[in-house]
């Protein structure tokens, strides 16, 4: 048998190169993670705030009975448009007439009295020209007649508030307007002054909000535009007419009341909200997503990302930045230079040195105001 002839180590060391050579694959393509950009731009920015408040009537009244007693009737409810005069409820009146018949029959009585009072002093003054009668009775005739006639007087004047007290059984309407609250039934039995109903005038609706002491002062020279939430996209002109003087005890804001410019019908009743802008600052500010706000050891940072060649492909950093304030889905940022890119979503994915696929980012990186 013929006997395997041996490799030489050359030999061997061509053959595990040969080998390896065949088995080597080509290393993947890095891929990319894709990354939504806004470009940064900036511009003088005008202050807002936004406060949530209601529409109210300027004039809104609590009507009450000046007298107390048993409801007979309710003419109005809530909702109703009532005008000055109108009957809104009337009281179980019998008791008040009543006593209106029982002080008419006290006053003829007084008045009886003090003619008798009179005649008596009139003829005891003829007795006392022929000393008939002494000059002490006299005078007490005198005094009877005044004291009889101030009684009769006095006993006028109950009449006429019985009188009074009998008409005020019936509620009248003191102006016109919406009934926007009912606190009586027929068949209860109201004091007197206890508010039943309450009146507000529609024709001068208000803008109602309450105000932060730290922004009363800039709040009182700022210009003022309001949003009903049944229709957002409707803002309207409002004008400052009120303000006041003291703070809520329970949440220490100060009740600022603004009116609509020009003739304006609004709900009462109906939630508004009030954008309050201050004039522009001096620092130039862009308005970038709200999403794409991150943090640098607790501080306010953006993922910048530096362009490579081609332009679809860069890189990211992370950087400071200076917050001026939020619009909505909104912040007002400064820092990076203009035009740059930053991450507008996703952030929470980035690490420095991430190669990422740019994508441009619908919506606009430009200042937007508030009011629009």
């Amino acid at each position: 048998m013929k006997p395997i002839a041996t490799a030489t180590p050359a030999a061997l060391l061509m053959i595990v190169l040969m080998l390896s050579a065949c088995s080597r694959e080509k290393p993947p393509a890095e891929a990319l993670r894709p990354a939504r950009t806004v470009a940064l731009r900036y511009d003088h920015a005008a202050e807002t705030n936004r406060y949530v408040g209601t529409v109210q009537s300027r004039h809104e009244v609590d009507q009450a009975f000046r007298v107390g007693g048993k409801v007979a009737k309710r003419m109005v409810e809530v909702g109703q448009t009532v005008r000055e005069g109108d009957v809104i409820a009337v009281l179980d009146d019998t008791d008040y007439r009543l006593a209106e018949e029982a002080t008419r029959q006290q006053l003829a009585a007084a008045l009886a009295q003090a003619r008798q009072a009179e005649s008596d002093r009139q003829r005891l003054a003829a007795l006392k020209s022929d000393g008939s009668v002494s000059a002490s009775d006299e005078e007490q005739a005198h005094s009877r007649a005044l004291t009889t006639q101030a009684a009769a007087e006095a006993q006028s004047r109950q009449l006429e508030l019985a009188r009074n007290r009998l008409k005020y059984t019936v509620l009248y309407a003191s102006r016109g307007g919406v009934v926007t609250s009912r606190k009586f039934e027929v068949g209860q039995v109201v004091a007197e002054g206890q508010p039943v109903v309450s009146i507000a005038d529609d024709g001068e609706p208000e803008v109602v909000v309450d105000v932060p002491e730290d922004q009363l002062a800039a709040f009182k020279t700022a210009r003022y535009k309001a949003r009903l939430a049944s229709d957002p996209d409707d803002a309207f002109d409002v004008d400052l007419r009120e303000v006041s003087p003291q703070a809520a005890a329970q949440t220490r804001t100060y009740r600022a009341r603004l009116k609509p410019t020009g003739v304006r019908h609004l709900p009462l009743g109906a939630t508004a909200t009030l954008v309050v802008e201050y004039p522009a600052g001096d620092t130039p500010v862009a308005s970038i997503p709200a999403a794409a706000i991150t943090q640098d050891n607790g501080q306010p940072a953006l993922w910048m990302v530096h362009p490579q060649s081609p332009g679809t492909v860069g890189t990211v950093d992370l950087v400071r930045v200076v917050v001026h304030g939020y619009r909505n889905d909104q912040v007002l940022v400064s820092g990076p230079p203009p035009e740059a890119l930053v991450i507008s979503a996703g952030v929470q994915k980035m690490s420095p040195g991430l190669r990422v696929a740019l994508q441009a980012d619908a919506r606009s990186a430009t200042t937007k105001q508030a009011t629009r």
